[in-house]
């Protein structure tokens, strides 16, 4: 028999540093991760049929964190059991260029040296961008492979490789001829400091403490004035209307008169609109439609003029009046509201909470600009999405996440795609500097991996995929345009099946953040408790769509169960007489059959077989139903009472002639169950018993038969 290449054996403690890399080795060596290379097997019912999952890839922009590991190493249990079951399985895996966080990322680094990238011009930055690229890729792939995932890395892909961005060019090209691509002037989520557009999922909306002034606009026949409130003054300067409600009777009569705009004393009038709610300030509102959407809606049904008082770097512009004109809209709102109180229209001002949106990436206030930018146009993608979900052809989970699908694509608005950026996929038309959304890219991820648009053999074979897992915050950015995109350019839908995982809490229920420093690193987890330790701590904790609120306890547990499973199998090889009838056995476990005589049976010997069929039906059903923390809890219950603290002690006292084979039988069985949640300590363990091919090689667990 042929040991592991490792350290260890059943004689000494557990020590997971010493085998889980060698094993992991080996693992990648045997080429069992490539689903091609899966050994044929005797009336195997899956063998024509695949079973694959896509990466959600890591953007490019740092280490992976605790969310990454979770939703990987859930992902890895399927995977690791559909191939035992005898699927051509396939995890493969990739990253993203991430965009505007990786440009932001690489300014970052620059600002520290001083310099900017248009000290460098775009063609040194792009050399910069990519140096960087290769050096933390190489490092990101390193930190998933440590966390056990048994991925095909040949078939790793990268949103930026070659084939990658023809695939990006073939579906703009798709959408642009067909008409669905289109350049237009509208209100967009503006970056001054980032210096691009981004789209309403990348703003981080949060309740700050405001001010709500409130101010006169006299009417131009000198017959008084109407007020209204406003939480951004500076913005004024660039009103064509007041609006009020059509059913706000105070107003009713005052529509159609005309105002005098305080500082800029140009005339606008007062305009009836349903969109303005009478219950805010004095439900009369100013309207700029070129810095606010609601207003550009506005101004679009009132034929309003729209005029740009605020640039993209955030000053205001001649339009704003020469007195104001160059000044940062801060220091604006200052001087404009001196300057109201001087002409006495300012009435009077009181705190007011309000939701700020914030850039998600470097944190600063969002400005709506009216921009012209690049749009796909989404009502028929929306409604042909709708039809599939409504049909049922790609199943959620949890269940209500059809629903919220179906309740977004209802009211969906046209997408920005365009990004004024330098790093990213170039918009492939002429005169235009513009990139793409890194999520234009990101929506070809099930298709574009395998070769699309070109009908390869993999696309053929693996497409559509079989899941797909991701965070709730993903949801609309990701998982809905890959939807859409996958049906309107392949035809099909691009997976069977949506999981969305629990998000990982401090322990105090926070969202981790490295600003408030709750971050868990997975990398310092694995070298503190090892990474079956930390695969056992995160399943563990899994439990439906409950957040998950993170606790080092259960990676201690683990630990202890490892250890137990260790001693357990130590006790089944060299105790109750298995020594007696050594080879029947081996040849028994060669087989994976165990020709057990039920006539000769102890009670205890029934009783443990019993709970054995139990928990292969329960663990078969709670991974059927993407209930990864009940399987593991049934797993961890089976072995550690029923088999350990129950029968292992019966059998010290009341060993009967099967006992032997009903240990080796329940253990091994135990082993191919555990696997996919711990698959170095099983691998190690499989390897010490008395199994050899017919060629005398030891046979590795990752490609044994699932228990049926």
């Amino acid at each position: 028999m042929k040991d592991i290449d490792t350290k260890s054996d059943l004689s000494k403690p557990y020590d997971p540093k010493a085998v889980e890399a060698a094993i992991y080795q080996r693992e990648m060596e045997s080429g069992f991760f490539a689903p091609e290379a899966h050994p044929p097997r005797a009336d195997n019912p899956h063998a024509d049929q695949t079973f694959t999952i896509m990466m959600a890839p890591p953007n490019i922009t740092g280490h992976i964190h605790i969310g990454h590991a979770l939703e990987n190493i859930l992902s890895d249990v399927l995977i690791r059991k559909r191939r035992m079951e005898g699927y051509k399985a396939l995890f493969l895996p990739g990253k993203d260029h991430a965009g505007i966080a990786a440009q932001y990322v690489v300014e970052r680094k620059l600002r520290k040296e001083n310099k900017t990238r248009f000290d460098l011009g775009k063609e040194k930055f792009l050399e910069r961008m990519e140096q960087w690229m290769r050096e933390n890729g190489d490092a990101i792939d390193k930190e998933l492979m440590a966390l056990g995932l048994s991925c095909d890395w040949s078939r790793k892909r990268f949103t930026m490789d070659e084939q990658y961005q023809e695939a990006v060019k073939a579906a703009f090209k798709h959408y642009h001829k067909k008409g669905l691509i289109y350049r237009g002037k509208r209100i967009v989520n503006w970056c001054s400091r980032c210096q691009t557009s981004i789209s309403d999922l990348e703003v981080v909306h949060t309740e700050e403490q405001g001010t709500l002034w409130y101010i006169a606009y006299p009417f131009a026949d000198g017959s008084g004035h109407i007020t209204v409130a406003t939480t951004r003054p500076e913005t004024m300067l660039g009103d064509t209307a007041v609006a009020v409600n059509q059913k706000d009777e105070r107003y009713k009569n005052l529509v159609g008169k005309t105002l005098i705009l305080p500082i800029q004393g140009c005339e606008i009038p007062i305009i009836a609109d349903k969109a303005i709610d009478p219950s805010f300030g004095t439900g009369a509102v100013k309207v700029t439609p070129a810095h606010d959407a609601l207003d550009f809606e506005i101004a679009e049904r009132h034929k309003l003029p729209s005029l740009f008082v605020i640039n993209e770097q955030g000053r205001m512009t001649r339009e704003a009046g020469s007195h104001y004109a160059g000044l940062k809209a801060s220091e604006c709102r200052e001087r404009l509201l001196k300057q109201l109180k001087e002409l006495g229209v300012l009435e009077r001002e009181e705190p007011y909470i309000h939701n700020v949106g914030r850039c998600e990436r470097c944190d600063t206030v969002i400005e709506p600009l009216l921009s012209a930018q690049w749009f796909l146009s989404m009502r028929e993608l929306a409604k042909k999405t709708i039809k599939a979900i409504k049909q049922d052809q790609i199943t959620f989970v949890p269940a209500q996440r059809k629903r919220i699908a179906l309740a977004w694509l209802a009211q969906l608005k046209d997408w920005n795609i365009s990004r004024q950026l330098w790093w990213g996929h170039a918009i492939p038309l002429p005169d235009t500097e513009d990139v793409l959304d890194t999520w234009f890219s990101s929506a070809l991820w099930p298709f574009a991996t395998l070769g699309w648009p070109e009908k390869t053999k993999d696309i053929t074979t693996f497409y559509p995929t079989s899941m797909i897992s991701s965070a709730r915050e993903i949801f609309f950015l990701w998982i809905i345009r890959m939807i859409y995109s996958g049906i309107e350019l392949t035809g099909s839908i691009p997976f069977r099946t949506v999981y969305t995982h629990a998000t990982i809490l401090d322990a105090k229920g926070q969202k981790m953040s490295k600003s408030i420093g709750n971050v868990v690193d997975p990398v310092d987890m694995i070298e503190k408790y090892g990474v079956d330790a930390l695969r056992f701590g995160l399943i563990w904790q899994t439990s439906g769509t409950q957040d998950i609120h993170w606790s080092e306890t259960a990676l201690t547990a683990g630990k202890k169960f490892l250890n137990k499973m260790w001693n357990a199998s130590r006790f089944v090889l060299t105790q109750s007489g298995i020594t007696n009838n050594q080879d029947t056995i081996t040849k028994q476990i060669q087989n994976s059959k165990f020709k057990i005589q039920n006539s000769q049976l102890t009670k205890y010997d029934k009783q443990i077989l019993d709970e054995l069929k139990n928990v292969m039906k329960a663990t078969d059903k709670h991974l059927e139903q993407y209930e990864f923390g009940a399987a593991l809890h049934g797993l961890y219950d089976f072995f550690w009472h029923q088999f350990c603290d129950v029968y292992l002690e019966a059998a010290k006292k009341e060993a009967g002639p099967e006992t032997p084979a009903v240990l080796l039988h329940t253990l091994t069985t135990s082993l191919k169950l555990l696997h996919p949640f711990l698959p170095f300590i099983t691998e190690e363990i499989w390897s010490q018993l008395p199994i050899e091919s017919a060629s005398g090689e030891k046979k590795l667990l990752l490609i044994e038969e699932w228990p049926a």
